[in-house]
C-alpha cells in the first residue's frame, strides 16, 4: 500500500507543479535543465565533472545539455587554471538574465499557489515538506536536545496518546495519564523535561520529576518511528540521568508495561533493574506493569 500511496502522490504534486508540461514554466526548458541553470546561478565557475555528480546526471546528457546552452549564449565553458583536466563552465549575462526570469515567474507560481490558502494550512504544508525532507534524506541527522518550550507540552500529549494507540492500541486513557503527568510538571532545579529534534523538528521528549526527596521519576520518554535507531533515546535518558545526578537524587525510578522492547533495551544499557512486575488492565488492554529502578550514587 505505500509504494502505491507514493507514486499517487508523485502523479499528483507532478501535475500541480508542471513537471509534466512541454517546457518548465512554459519556458524552452525541461525542469532538468532549470536546475542545472539554478546550479550554475549559485555556483560561478563550477566544474562540469562536480556539477554532473552532485545532480546525479548522465556525463553525456549534461554534456549535450551544456553545449546547448552554450550554442544559445547561456554559458561559457573554460580550462581550470589549476588543473588542464578539469572543465569549469558558468553563465553568461545572458544565462544569469535568463536564469533570473525564470526564478522570478517561478516566484509568482508559487505565490499563486499558496495565495488560496490560510495560514494555518500554508503552516501545515510547509511542515509537512519539512517532514518528507527530513525522511528522505538521512544525512541530516544531527540530534539536539533542548529545553520545554511553549507548544511543546500539547505536541508531547498528543504524539505519546497518537503514537501508543498507533502501535499498541491504547485508548484515550494513555493520553489523560500523560496528561495529567504534563499537569503536575513543576520544572526548576529538582524537575526538568526535554525535547530531542532531528533536522530541527521534535522527534522526542523526556521528564525527570520528583518522588520524594531522593528518588527522582523518569516519565515520558518517547522516541518517533522517524528517527529510531539514531540514539536519541539513549541521549534522552542520559540527560535525564544527568540531570538527577545534579540535583542530588539518590535513585530514579520508572514504570512501564511489558513489552515495549526498544524502551527496556535503552533502560537496560543505562543501568536500570526490573524490581517487579504486575499483570493489570490499563489503557483498554491486559498488560504487565513493570518498575525499574537504578541507584544513581556509587553507580
Amino acid at each position: 500500500m505505500t509504494v502505491t500511496e507514493v507514486r499517487a502522490f508523485n502523479r499528483f504534486y507532478t501535475g500541480v507543479i508542471g513537471v509534466l508540461d512541454r517546457g518548465y514554466l512554459d519556458s524552452p526548458y525541461s525542469l532538468t535543465e532549470v536546475r542545472v541553470l539554478y546550479e550554475l546561478a549559485h555556483t560561478p565557475a563550477a566544474e562540469v565533472v562536480a556539477l554532473r555528480r552532485d545532480l546525479g546526471l548522465d556525463a553525456g546528457y549534461l554534456s549535450r545539455m551544456l553545449t546547448r546552452f552554450e550554442r544559445a549564449g547561456l554559458v561559457a565553458r573554460s580550462v581550470s587554471p589549476s588543473d588542464a583536466r578539469k572543465q569549469l563552465v558558468e553563465l553568461t549575462e545572458a544565462g544569469q538574465a535568463e536564469f533570473a526570469e525564470l526564478d522570478r515567474r517561478s516566484s509568482e507560481e508559487i505565490s499563486g499557489l499558496l495565495a488560496p490558502l490560510s495560514t494555518a494550512d500554508r503552516e501545515r504544508l510547509v511542515a509537512a515538506m519539512h517532514t518528507i525532507e527530513r525522511v528522505l534524506r538521512p544525512g541530516d541527522r544531527e540530534i539536539v536536545l533542548r529545553g520545554l518550550r511553549p507548544g511543546d507540552l500539547g505536541w508531547l500529549v498528543h504524539r505519546h496518546g497518537a503514537r501508543y494507540a498507533e502501535e499498541f492500541g491504547y485508548d484515550v486513557t494513555f493520553e489523560q495519564l500523560v496528561a495529567q503527568v504534563v499537569a503536575d510538571f513543576r520544572p526548576g532545579e529538582r524537575e526538568a523535561g526535554w525535547i530531542a529534534e532531528v533536522g530541527g523538528e521534535p522527534v522526542g521528549s523526556i521528564f525527570c520529576v520528583a518522588g520524594d526527596d531522593r528518588t527522582a521519576k523518569l516519565r515520558l520518554l518517547l522516541v518517533e518511528p522517524s528517527a529510531r535507531g539514531l540514539g536519541v533515546g539513549t541521549r534522552l535518558v542520559d540527560e535525564c540521568l544527568r540531570f538527577a545526578r545534579e540535583a542530588g537524587y539518590e535513585r530514579m525510578v520508572l514504570w512501564t508495561v511489558k513489552g515495549l522492547d526498544n524502551a527496556r533495551r535503552i533502560y537496560e544499557r543505562a543501568g536500570f533493574q526490573l524490581v517487579d512486575e504486575t499483570p493489570q488492565h490499563r489503557f483498554g488492554l491486559p498488560v504487565v506493569g513493570q518498575n525499574w529502578e537504578l541507584h544513581l550514587i556509587g553507580d
